[in-house]
């Protein structure tokens, strides 16, 4: 199996989130030629779009060895910035371009030429199971994605024993990075309350605009920490200022902002909803602050499983690469509380970003790697 062609047919799918666009079916169709079972698991509710899901393992013994990944892609944006059609899969200079070609559409081509391999070379007697865990909905709410896959399998008495996510992880080159954790992530809009009235007479009115303003200086000046022993330091962002006031000489009624946290394992996102409000109760006046946590911190020490990834990257390509905890949430914070987990997969440079890319060299490269790591694994388990 090709994972370059496999790459490309999914790509070819435009499964902008929650859509599907038939890249399940692609999937489904070469891990069938494999000898998988697949489950399609549609979820809907809980006020969220209803969400294609695709669980699929071959062997029923333990142990059981799971990639999990996603097939949906967030939105092109302006299609006049990119130089290619965005889901034509086009090979050009050595890379393969496409929406999904770094995250992470080539990964789950990789995991399935891996096994391709991995079964050719041991047959279907390999003294385990091995399974993918693919989503549609990472780059969504995850409402109806993995963490619902995870119930299933619970209910269906089916465990999963070590699990690899194959979202982009290294910086540089391939090889360079894995992640053994993720920073918490919280939301808030921060809306402050004033009354209105003319410029100029400021003293008759109250600007939520100037309380606004040192609210977020309260917020921003002093960093939440300066790090631990796995995780960078905790950050604060403001990502947006809203007032919504057309004229220059009538000051607003009210003023909105919304701020972004990531917070590593020094604090909950309570514990840093509650630091966030004794600041801005510092400053005073009428305000509300929502804030939503969309995922808590977690980590998995460094131990077998990241280990086995390790050695198989270095194998593979010369270099030990480091073990990190950077970067956004993944669907790992789901999995991390069912069995070891740790993400190894291309490069993240050009991810959701015009004109997405990978190294095709990249890609092949990435396929050995994966297969590193069954033939390392069931190794152990024997």
């Amino acid at each position: 199996m090709d994972p370059l062609e496999l790459s490309q047919a999914l790509i070819r799918c435009p499964s902008v989130t929650p859509t599907d666009a038939g890249a399940l079916d692609v999937l489904a169709g070469a891990l069938e030629g494999l000898g998988f079972t697949c489950h399609r698991l549609p979820f809907t509710g809980d006020g969220s779009h209803e969400v294609q899901n695709l669980y699929a393992r071959i062997g029923d013994d333990a142990p059981n060895f799971c990639f999990a990944g996603h097939t949906d892609v967030v939105p092109v944006g302006d299609a006049g910035n990119w130089s290619v059609d965005p889901f034509e899969a086009l090979v050009k200079d050595g890379r393969l371009y496409g929406r999904g070609a770094s995250d992470m559409k080539t990964a789950i081509a990789a995991f399935t030429a891996a096994t391709a391999r991995f079964l050719s070379e041991h047959g279907p007697d390999f003294g385990g199971s091995i399974s993918l865990l693919i989503t549609g909905d990472e780059e969504g709410a995850a409402i109806n994605g993995t963490v619902k896959v995870l119930d299933w399998l619970q209910d269906q008495h089916q465990v999963i024993d070590a699990c690899l996510v194959g979202e982009p992880t290294n910086t540089d080159t391939l090889g360079d990075t894995i992640k053994i954790g993720r920073r918490g992530s919280m939301n808030s809009v921060l809306t402050v309350q004033g009354t209105s009235g003319h410029a100029a007479y400021p003293h008759l009115a109250d600007n939520p605009v100037e309380r606004l303003v040192k609210m977020l200086s309260a917020v921003l000046d002093k960093p939440l920490d300066d790090g631990t022993e796995h995780f960078q330091p905790s950050t604060t962002v403001v990502t947006t200022i809203d007032v919504g006031n057309p004229v220059a000489n009538v000051i607003p009624a009210r003023a909105e902002a919304r701020i972004n946290v990531r917070f590593n394992d020094l604090h909950t996102g309570a514990g840093v909803e509650t630091l966030l409000r004794r600041r801005l109760d510092d400053i005073g006046g009428d305000y509300d602050l929502d804030a939503r946590v969309s995922g808590e911190p977690f980590l998995f020490p460094p131990g077998p499983l990241s280990n086995l990834v390790a050695g198989a990257v270095e194998k593979a390509t010369g270099k030990r690469p480091e073990f990190s905890t950077a970067g956004g949430t993944s669907d790992a914070r789901f999995i991390k509380d069912h069995c070891p987990v740790c993400e190894f997969g291309l490069t993240n440079e050009t991810a959701h970003k015009a004109d997405e890319n990978a190294k095709i060299a990249d890609i092949h490269m990435l396929a050995d790697i994966y297969l590193a790591v069954l033939d390392g694994f069931f190794d152990g388990a024997g």
